[in-house]
């Protein structure tokens, strides 16, 4: 027993090899030698949490090259000494520029370093631990061999940022892989644990810290058994079997991303088809290649997103407290929200006055966990923290309670009144409501500085946005424990005034509402969906109207039309037949579209002959646009940027676009404005700009 207590402790500790010398010469690097001549290379970025690349890092690695060029080590080990992870990628910070030729020069300087390193006369060994993303793993395959400790993950999430790897990672990593796993990785941005990447063939072995050192040995001496390349890769690097090849590759891309809006990943086939066979020439065009796709309008707004959620993070702050969560309500939403609280480590209470409802939660619950947590033990012990609750007795521990009832005023202050008097004193009652004030919803409360709004979006489990609602009233410290409380469950908070709708929805069901009138007017349901598609949505309005459920789109669409009158369409009168009728979208299997196994069912040949036009796809986004500048205008939000950030991660907002806000300004405001009066000349006063656009740069 004592020897696995050991065992498990010390594979909590990085192996780093021989105590280093803090007084070395590098800033970013350690550098020592043990007792078989072993040189250890650390990786340790100064002032940062994480190890990214940098031109800065590379130089120094160039130094370092230099100095063990000379020493003559009998082998190199290079691993990271941050306990967070190998490399995270490149800093992105320096993914910035207009001019390809100075983009390329840049990364051609960045290649001779690796090529050097890559090139050395002495054994090379990756210890990999952690995240070992995009520019770390392409260091990672320029190593001869390589080390994975059990549980690090591999990727190229380049894609992500509309670029592909650009540090030989295209070469290097087709060579050694097959291409028919190589590139649908680089192509996803899809991650890979390392029981997988040993697999593959990607790394030569998976240990424990406990190993290392004698990993590193056998390694070195010639005593590892290595992964040994598929026979097959030659093979499928041909020239004719490319060709083929990368057909198919484009075809399956262009299922997920039209090469119109995203022309990285066929920049990425486009570069092997050609250069596959030849690794040199393919390490060269790469260079070339990397850099146009950097100045691309979608590379330098995929960018600014990357940005937005950074910025977004911090909102969060730090200092959680909340440890024990009550939800009242067991629906999709409010079984959803349970499950993902649980999954981030809390401890859940789930109520509803039924115990069908809570079953259904549980049984999603379970379907979640075992698509995203890999241990069936992990599974078992984060379904235990998941706790049925029909007697709502959570309620007197929990630091805080979210309610997820039904979208109605009356049952909102019912619920409340019951729950008040067996609340901690210091405990947070907030409110998933999507629309309704919170001005309305305090008025029955003996405590209303207690009430604060937690809307978070379906599918809670991807769209990473949580509005974080206040009003004039509400405790400053309870709301910044709230706000801390989503960053903890791996959330990003927008903090947002109470008003009809808050910033979301209120931006969103003009996008939708002007869908149905579209219906009125007898266009196909399949061309709007098209029309927005062809945006960059990721889906249609009337597509997204089923996922979300027409009686829940119908109810905020009257609530806000109350609010705000002509400036939104009226819900037509079929809409309710519909709702009344039970057919509510995906929920109930028959909406707009008829629902089947999850996914809506469409006309491939509707599809294909849509031929949506600029002013149907203008009805539909500029209302967005106009609504995200009124919200600013009002100061319902602050910062435009996290406008943009908002819509993107809780709706999908076309991303390659940067935002809403962002279109509007690379449209040009004064054009955009132009066009909305041009329409609500045509349509109607809905669409009559804001008057934020005066000053709106």
């Amino acid at each position: 027993m004592e020897s696995r207590i050991l065992d498990a402790l010390k594979d909590r500790t990085l192996e780093l090899g021989p105590t280093p010398d803090t007084s070395g010469s590098y800033r970013n690097f350690k550098l020592t030698r043990d007792g078989d001549g072993v040189a250890w290379l650390l990786f340790d970025r100064a002032d940062a949490s994480a190890n990214t690349l940098s031109e800065e890092v590379l130089l120094e690695f160039d130094m370092v090259l230099t100095a063990l060029e000379s020493q003559r080590p009998t082998g190199i080990v290079i691993r990271s000494a941050k306990t967070s992870g190998f490399i995270a990628g490149a800093d992105i910070n320096e993914f910035r520029g207009s001019d390809p030729v100075a983009i390329e020069a840049q990364i051609a300087r960045a290649h001779a370093v690796v090529d050097r390193f890559e090139a050395l006369k002495i054994p090379t060994v990756a210890v990999i631990h952690g995240f070992c993303l995009g520019g770390g793993l392409e260091i990672v395959l320029a190593c001869q061999m390589r080390v994975a400790i059990d549980g690090a993950r591999f990727g190229f999430p380049e894609v992500m940022l509309g670029l592909h790897p650009g540090l030989g990672g295209t070469a290097r990593f087709t060579h050694l892989v097959s291409p028919l796993q190589a590139m649908p990785m680089m192509l996803t941005g899809k991650t890979i644990d390392a029981r997988k990447a040993k697999a593959i063939g990607l790394v030569d072995a998976v240990t424990e810290e406990r190993h290392v050192r004698n990993a590193v040995k056998e390694a070195v001496f010639g005593r590892l058994k290595r992964a040994r390349p598929s026979p097959l890769i030659p093979l499928l690097n041909f020239s004719p079997v490319r060709g083929f090849l990368a057909s198919r590759m484009v075809a399956e891309a262009a299922k997920q991303a039209p090469r119109e809006h995203y022309p990285a990943p066929y920049a990425l086939i486009d570069l092997w088809e050609k250069h596959g066979g030849d690794r040199a020439a393919m390490l060269k065009a790469e260079q070339g290649s990397f850099a146009r796709l950097m100045v691309t309008t979608t590379a330098q707004n995929l960018i600014r997103v990357f940005f937005l959620r950074e910025a977004m993070k911090k909102l969060a702050g730090g200092g959680n407290t909340i440890r024990h969560v009550h939800v009242i309500g067991a629906g999709a939403m409010g079984g959803d929200i349970a499950a993902w609280c649980a999954h981030q480590g809390l401890r859940v209470t789930l109520a509803d006055m039924k115990p069908g409802p809570l079953a259904g939660a549980i049984g999603r619950a379970a379907d979640l966990y075992a698509k995203i947590i890999r241990k069936p033990t992990d599974q078992r012990d984060t379904l235990d923290r998941l706790i049925p609750d029909i007697d709502g007795e959570g309620v007197r521990n929990a630091d805080l309670i979210i309610e997820a009832v039904p979208e109605k005023l009356d049952l909102k202050q019912k619920v409340y009144a019951g729950l008040e008097p067996r609340m901690k004193p210091d405990a947070i009652l907030a409110t998933n409501t999507s629309s309704i004030p919170l001005q309305d919803l305090r008025s029955s409360l003996a405590r209303p500085e207690r009430l604060l709004g937690l809307h978070f979006f379906n599918p809670v489990s991807r769209l990473q946005l949580v509005e974080v609602v206040s009003h004039d009233g509400v405790d400053q410290d309870m709301l910044k424990r709230a706000t801390a409380f989503v960053g903890a469950i791996d959330r990003l908070p927008l903090p947002v005034k109470s008003s009809p709708g808050f910033l979301v929805n209120r931006a969103l069901t003009p996008y939708m509402l002007e869908a149905m009138m579209l219906l009125d007017e007898k266009v196909d349901k399949e061309t709007i969906d098209a029309a927005a598609e062809q945006f960059g949505m990721p889906m249609g309005p009337i597509e997204l109207a089923d996922q979300v459920g027409l009686d829940i789109c119908m109810a905020v669409g009257d609530m806000l039309r109350s609010k705000f009158g002509d400036l939104l369409p009226p819900t037509p009168a079929w809409l309710r037949e519909k709702v009344s009728r039970g057919e509510l979208g995906k929920k109930t299997g028959k909406g707009f579209y008829v629902w089947k196994d999850g996914k809506a069912e469409k006309s491939s040949a509707a599809a294909a002959t849509a031929r949506p036009s600029q002013e149907m796809i203008d009805r539909l986004v500029l209302p967005i646009s106009n609504v995200c500048v009124a919200c600013l205008r009002e100061g319902i939000v602050n910062d435009p940027d996290v406008v943009d950030g908002a819509m993107i991660f809780g709706t999908g907002y076309a991303p390659f676009r940067g935002g809403p806000l962002n279109y509007a300004r690379s449209r040009g405001p004064d054009n955009v404005a132009a066009t909305l009066r041009a329409l609500a000349d045509k349509f109607g006063d809905r669409f009559a700009p804001d008057a934020g656009w005066e000053t709106f740069t």
